[in-house]
């Protein structure tokens, strides 16, 4: 190769390795802290940049997207005296590039030990029972402390969570009776609750049973004394007028008498003064005339095709007509024998 042609392509290299070095594409989400000759010099944002060759240098990369730090489990003790096992995850971004670079070594070295010192501090103010129920108090106090503690690191503290808290076995154990003794007396609280609403229900289901059948009784009653009451209306009216003669009373009274006397018990009973009236009323029905008894008959019998009674009402006329015929027919056979007596005894 002559002299020409090595000088050619030496020119050609050193021309390549100046642009390389010259060029740099910085990725969305990405700054690249600058420095000329070792001093700060800029930072480069997203997008193609050029750089002075063999005097500007890429110091650092820095990621501004929000990153995540899961920290092993930190032994914390509770003000009661209790060790726990806590496992925190860090959410967090950097805000400004050149802080992060230079005024901290290792900032995530950094926030993995400032996490470890102030979870330390909040949950050592606790003890195990308030530090197991107040998860959200203890997230709130650690992002507050952390992020006022980074912001001169050019961190932004967005969030902090327990993942988990672990007390020691015997503690758990503890808890775990605790919590079924808790179980149970609900548990029986809840089916004596149970019982007790049941018979208070039934209860009131027999109560509310007892005062419907008593107003339906009460009803049935009063429907029924209202149906009796008319009943004896319609037939005291049908009664009064059919205009119904003393005799065929005391023919009624006399026949009523039998039933009065019946029973084991009924020894001795005492006739009414009204009984020789009666007895009155049947002689002189025996001893009238013929023409008188057929005018009182013909008072007596009644066209009960005119009345609209019901079936009791008709009954009792039925039965006022039926003594008037008896009355009729006892009145003839005693006027017979009295025509047939003369000629006996002649």
């Amino acid at each position: 190769m002559d002299p020409v042609g090595a000088l050619f392509l030496v020119v050609a290299v050193f021309l390549f390795i100046v642009l390389a070095r010259s060029i740099r594409i910085v990725p969305q989400q990405w700054n690249y802290i600058i420095e000329r000759l070792g001093r700060y010099r800029r930072t480069l944002e997203p997008g193609p940049r050029l750089l002075v060759p063999f005097v500007d240098s890429v110091r650092a990369k820095v990621d501004l997207r929000e990153r995540v730090v899961n920290f092993p489990p930190q032994p914390v003790i509770t003000a009661d005296n209790l060790g726990v096992q806590i496992d925190t995850v860090l959410y967090y971004i950097i805000t400004q590039p050149t802080s992060a670079v230079y005024n901290i070594d290792d900032y995530l070295a950094g926030v993995e030990q400032l996490t470890t010192t102030t979870l330390r501090n909040v949950v050592g103010s606790m003890d195990l029972e308030k530090t197991l129920t107040s998860r959200e108090e203890i997230n709130a106090r650690l992002a507050a402390e952390l992020d006022k503690a980074t912001d001169k690191w050019g961190l932004k503290v967005t969030r902090v969570e327990l993942r988990s808290i672990e007390p020691p076995p015997s503690i758990r154990d503890a808890m775990e009776k605790q919590m079924r003794a808790e179980r149970d007396r609900r548990a029986v609280i809840l089916q004596a609750e149970g019982t007790k609403r049941s018979e208070i229900l039934q209860a009131e289901g027999e109560q509310q049973s007892k005062v419907l059948r008593a107003k339906g009784e009460r009803d049935a009653e009063v429907l029924r004394a209202d149906g009796q009451a008319k009943a004896i209306q319609t037939v005291f009216a049908a009664i009064h007028k059919a205009k119904p003669t003393d005799r065929l009373l005391a023919y009624q009274y006399l026949q009523k008498l039998p039933e009065i006397a019946q029973g084991d018990a009924n020894k001795v009973w005492v006739i009414p003064a009204e009984l020789t009236k009666a007895l009155g009323s049947i002689g002189n029905a025996f001893g009238g005339n013929t023409a008188a008894e057929d005018e009182e008959e013909e008072e007596i019998e009644v066209d009960t095709s005119a009345l609209e009674l019901d079936a009791e009402a008709k009954a009792a006329l039925e039965a006022a007509q039926q003594a008037a015929s008896d009355v009729k027919d006892l009145s003839g056979g005693r006027t017979q024998a009295q025509g047939e007596l003369p000629s006996s005894e002649s």
